[in-house]
């Protein structure tokens, strides 16, 4: 195996509030080869976004910090990178599409001139080469008549077609690996179909590695090969996408996958199938328990679970879950 791409090590970003340390990410490891699609899923909270916004640096500091763990792009850790440093590796060779495109855009410049910018930044090209290729980059993601269209003002565009300049930008200076962070929020489900499909074309086009980060099981099995399931800030189950979807080892990830939304066959009465939800609350990141995160909530726990964070445990090769009742949960299925 050829060395990752990008590769975390026990990461921890914490927030310093009035009323305690916030563990927004507390211990995560992954790793991503050149070319992969890598999924990270999770209830809002789970600390996918700062995960991400951890490894660009953009988490304000403070009031977060991070306390521990490596954040190694091609070897070279992030984490005591100045701002300078890291404003050469943001957009040239890690670039983001942020969650909201609807607030991510700045509203007095056109959207030519917000992707010329980074270009003229990174790639040190003139006004009129940048302008160029702006209009390319619109082309690239379908955006009618980019000529006229690189002069006009975000409010101008629908959110699909803002999304779709947003990934224009995140791609400009052809990075080695994008991170989409919920790139298809607040989006209705016709246009999601759209910008999945572009984001699917382009990465296969281009062969960069991609981070998907969502809350959607049906994006993830079809847009990424391997998956990360989080949980209270931490990874609990990991593996290629389909043997996660097809073991659910974890309690957390099956309670996940029973809770998705779907078509259902009504009941003998005629009733719609109710949604099944994972009892209990969300653990508070201000003072997670000191062992597994979702024991207060699973229905497979014992004492042991709640005495120390459980390790990886094995379920098959590429797979493992951090649950010490792996075979209780798998033989109750």
């Amino acid at each position: 195996m050829t060395q990752p791409l990008l590769s975390i090590e026990g990461l921890k970003t914490h927030f310093k509030t009035d009323d305690g340390m916030i563990h927004a990410v507390d211990g995560v490891d992954l790793a991503i080869q050149r070319g992969e699609t890598l999924g990270v899923v999770g209830e809002s909270g789970c600390g996918k976004t700062v995960t991400a916004m951890t490894v660009m640096k953009l988490v304000a500091m403070p009031p977060g910090k991070i306390v521990a763990g490596r954040i190694l792009w091609q070897g070279r850790d992030l984490v005591p990178l100045g701002p300078d440093e890291m404003r050469s590796i943001r957009a040239k060779e890690i670039a983001i599409i942020f969650q909201e495109p609807m607030t991510s855009l700045n509203p007095v410049y056109s959207v030519g001139e917000q992707i010329a910018e980074v270009i003229r930044l990174h790639e040190g090209l003139g006004q009129r080469a940048a302008l160029e290729k702006t209009i390319e980059m619109l082309k690239l993601v379908h955006i009618s008549n980019p000529e006229r269209r690189v002069h006009d003002y975000p409010h101008q565009f629908s959110g699909g077609m803002r999304q779709r300049v947003m990934i224009a930008m995140a791609l400009s200076c052809r990075p080695k690996l994008l991170i989409a962070d919920e790139p298809t929020t607040a989006l209705d489900v016709t246009i999601q179909g759209e910008i999945l499909a572009l984001l699917h074309e382009l990465v296969a086009d281009s062969g960069m590695a991609l981070l998907m980060i969502s809350h959607d099981l049906g994006v993830m099995a079809r847009m990424v090969a391997r998956l990360l399931v989080m949980y209270g800030g931490t990874v609990v189950e990991s593996g290629p996408t389909a043997a996660v979807f097809a073991r659910r080892a974890h309690p957390y990830t099956r309670g996940l996958y029973a809770a998705r939304p779907r078509l259902g066959t009504p009941t003998v009465d005629g009733r719609k199938p109710r949604l099944v939800t994972i009892p209990g609350r969300v653990p508070e990141l201000i003072d997670l328990p000191s062992g597994c995160p979702f024991a207060d909530r699973c229905a497979w726990v014992v004492d042991a679970c709640r005495a120390a964070p459980p390790p990886p445990v094995p379920v098959e090769p590429g797979h493992a879950a951090r649950c010490i009742r792996l075979d209780a949960v798998e033989a109750s299925a």
